[in-house]
């Protein structure tokens, strides 16, 4: 009895420590705290939101400041989190942001974990000066995007990086892209929710405050992609957040979200607080090492995706999102929406295999088209890589300050799966005269199904006398690389735009095989345009004006080609000798 009273004593102290610190009023418009008034023993409080849309403050005594903790002049502020609601969990990845407040003036904002596994917890804060640093380069003259990266994992300070988080998305597709989106920086999670249609979350429309909780979003609509932080300071429709960088790029265009907190999972390794991204409200202009920055009111331009999924049986279902003008962020949300569509459908029917259709629009009518054939959802999976690399193709750009108008993607369910094997590829003879033909006989299986056959005529031309020949059946890309038309061309070796997308759109299809006659030469080319026995002075005078345009290599010349079984996926590649004669 004795000790139930004790223990309800206890709790009861908590929760009137509590009750007092959110009936406090939060300041409005604070003066900023110099860093050399801070001193060991100051009380302050921490506004942030521990579950949905309203601040609340936590107790904190300042412990001292780390000078150039994070580079120079950059220092750190060390407060013991004494609240007991925060004593017990740390510093959450969700506070990043949170203002500090010390005699009602704004002193900094929590922004890292000072280390794992203490037992008493504290937290860093970045200086409220730093803060405003960043905040006066809004609508600046643009800077040169800094490369600031995160501090190591070996360092005793962790900045509170926010748990990007997935919705719309299943937990199996947010899993296959995690190692993809943390080489750029991104910790995702498919724990996560967003509004409707990108509706607002709060129905009296309150404000943003210091101390409300904040998501920088990636993508916005049916495939929401947004780490959630918290506001630090608000000047009118400027708002700087989080204290510490959200992915380092400097100056930036990123919507501005609201975010609803649904609640705060505690962990000894990194607690975090998952939330709902709302309506976009305004634009994140700055991504610097001190916080990220942006003001209120309407969002930034971005790509309209829409993903169309056509089964066999049924009415078409599609996905619209939308995503950020980012070279390196665009294709990696691009193609996990294309994976939600293509692995997490209850009645896409795709099991057989289906047609994968991409479109890439531009402005001025300029286009990027392509077609390619999967043998189901595993085959897909299994080629996820070459599929990202070649959208990352298609999507950046190194040419032009442009993105894509618009991009979609039509998936096509197949009734039969495209799999075939390759049982016989021979010619009728080795050698052959001008003007004969030789026969080219292909047989193959269909997955499953029956044996087909068919044969083919090559005429030989006259021009072929004397030359040691190849005849070869491959693959489209196989194709492409081997006669020096890789699918991926390094940007030197074009000079415009238009080059650019004619290249791109200048493959050959990835169904079926090509029959060709090749020839081993030198080739000269210009960007990617190939010539045959170019005379020797062009050549030097070429290569010395510009040798990264100008090549000269060895490759296969196509002399003849024909495209064989449309519609079909076969990995063959055979090679035959031809020899001809006069």
């Amino acid at each position: 009895m004795i000790f139930f009273s004790i223990r309800f004593f206890c709790l009861l102290s908590v929760f009137s420590a509590a009750s007092a610190l959110k009936s406090a009023e939060q300041p409005v418009d604070a003066t900023l705290l110099p860093l050399s008034e801070l001193k060991p023993g100051m009380k302050g409080e921490v506004w942030t939101v521990f579950r949905g849309m309203q601040p609340e403050p936590f107790s904190v005594e300042v412990t001292g400041v780390v000078q150039n903790a994070i580079g120079p002049g950059k220092a750190m502020i060390i407060c013991e989190l004494t609240d007991p609601r925060v004593q017990n969990m740390g510093a959450v990845a969700g506070m990043s942001g949170s203002p500090l407040y010390i005699g009602g003036k704004l002193a900094g904002a929590l922004s890292y974990q000072v280390q794992r596994f203490e037992t008493v917890h504290y937290a860093g804060f970045t200086p409220a000066a730093d803060l405003a640093e960043v905040q006066s380069r809004i609508g600046s003259v643009p800077l040169r995007a800094t490369t600031t990266a995160a501090l190591p994992s070996t360092s005793t300070y962790q900045a509170l990086q926010p748990v990007f988080t997935f919705s719309g998305l299943s937990p199996a597709v947010a899993e296959l892209f995690a190692p993809r989106f943390a080489t750029l920086g991104l910790g995702t999670s498919a724990l996560g929710g967003s509004s409707t249609g990108g509706a607002s979350l709060s129905a009296s429309g309150s404000a943003l405050v210091p101390g409300s909780a904040v998501s920088v979003a990636l993508s916005t609509g049916d495939i929401t992609l947004a780490g959630t932080g918290t506001v630090s300071r608000v000047e009118g429709q400027r708002v700087t957040a989080f204290g510490h960088p959200l992915l380092s790029l400097g100056d930036v265009e990123l919507p501005m979200c609201e975010a609803e907190i649904i609640t705060i999972l505690p962990s000894n390794m990194q607690s975090i607080k998952v939330a709902n991204t709302g309506a976009v409200i305004g634009t994140i202009a700055q991504d610097r090492l001190s916080a990220i920055a942006g003001t209120l009111g309407p969002g930034p331009a971005l790509i309209p995706v829409e993903v169309v999924v056509q089964p066999q049986h049924g009415e078409p279902h599609s996905l619209h999102f939308s995503v950020v003008r980012q070279a390196q962020l665009t294709p990696a949300v691009v193609a996990a929406g294309v994976t939600q569509a293509i692995l997490s459908s209850n009645d896409a029917g795709l099991s057989e295999g289906f047609r994968l259709t991409s479109d890439v629009n531009f402005a001025a009518g300029q286009a990027l088209a392509s077609k390619t054939l999967y043998a189901g959802p595993q085959a897909f999976a299994q080629g996820l890589g070459e599929f990202v690399q070649r959208l990352t193709a298609n999507l950046q750009n190194p040419y032009e300050k442009t993105f894509p108008d618009h991009v979609k993607f039509t998936v096509e369910a197949l009734e039969q799966n495209p799999s075939a094997v390759l049982d016989v590829f021979q010619l009728s003879r080795s050698t052959a005269r001008a003007g004969e033909t030789v026969q080219a006989t292909v047989a193959w299986r269909d997955w499953q199904g029956e044996t087909h056959r068919e044969v083919l005529g090559i005429a030989i031309d006259p021009s072929w006398i004397g030359r040691n020949l190849d005849v070869v059946l491959l693959p489209g890309r196989i194709m492409d690389e081997l006669t020096g038309h890789p699918r991926s061309i390094p940007a030197a070796q074009l000079r415009s735009f238009d080059a650019y997308l004619a290249a791109m759109s200048d493959d050959r299809r990835s169904d079926g095989l090509y029959l060709a006659v090749v020839e081993k030469a030198p080739v000269f080319t210009d960007q990617t345009t190939a010539t045959l026995e170019l005379p020797g002075t062009f050549e030097r005078i070429a290569r010395g004006a510009d040798e990264t345009r100008y090549q000269k290599r060895d490759t296969f010349v196509p002399l003849w080609e024909r495209h064989l079984l449309p519609g079909k996926l076969l990995p063959a590649q055979v090679t035959r000798t031809i020899q001809v004669v006069e």
